[in-house]
Parts: structure tokens; sequence; C-alpha cells
């Protein structure tokens, strides 16, 4: 099987030793994307609403340089700094959906990189 390389300047590029997302076979694996703007390699995380809009953005970006959008992913793992976000993010998270949701998990966990307060990874079915 081969593994093809997702790379956009419409998403955050890398800030270690990883892809935006890879491809194998029919499944595309996306990493973990936190509220880097791409325009300007800053943070966009004024507010919880806001942050939660960019990492989908930046998600949205990486599916549509493999021409797939929400509709192709089915699972998606959501970690935020603090379970009392947990309704904001999904609010925002929700919205990007039309129908058919994919399988999920929500973690709070300790830190993030660049000490954001959510970081959302996907893997779609293309």
């Amino acid at each position: 099987m081969t593994k093809r390389i997702i790379k956009t300047s419409n998403a955050p590029a890398p800030i270690g030793p990883y892809n935006q997302a890879v491809i194998a076979g029919n499944m595309m694996f996306i990493s973990g994307q936190i509220a880097i703007n791409p325009e300007t390699g800053e943070l966009q995380n004024a507010t919880i609403a806001e942050e939660t809009t960019r990492v989908m953005k930046n998600i949205k970006a990486i599916l549509e340089e493999a021409s797939a959008d929400f509709s192709n992913v089915v699972k998606t793992s959501i970690f935020l700094s603090d379970m009392a976000l947990f309704s904001e993010v999904n609010a925002i998270y929700s919205g990007f959906f039309i129908s058919d949701f994919p399988a999920r998990e929500t973690l709070a966990v300790r830190g993030l990189p660049k000490n954001v307060n959510v970081e959302i990874s996907m893997i779609a079915l293309l």
C-alpha cells in the first residue's frame, strides 16, 4: 500500500516532525490541528469559539486539499484543556457537519501544544 502526503498552505505548517495529513489506501489521517492562522502563523484564540472555529477551518482546508469535506469524516478526536469548554466547542464543531456525524471521543488533557485549549484530529474515508 502506498501513502500520499497532504500539504496545503491554507492550513498551518506542522510545528514538528509530522504532516498535515496522510492518505493510506482510501483513508486519510489528519493530524491534530490547533488554532494557528495559516496566513499569519499566529494563534487565533481570543475566545474558545474563535479558537474552535480556526481549528475547524484548518481541518476543512486539509480535507479540501484531498478533494474531500466533512461528510467524509468517520472519526474525530477532540482534546480539551478543560471539560468545562465542552459545550462551546461542541456548538462550533457541530456546525461544520451537515448530517451523519462521525464517531468521536472528547478528552480533557493536562496540556496541549502552545498552551491552546482545543486540538482536533480526524480520520476520513475517501
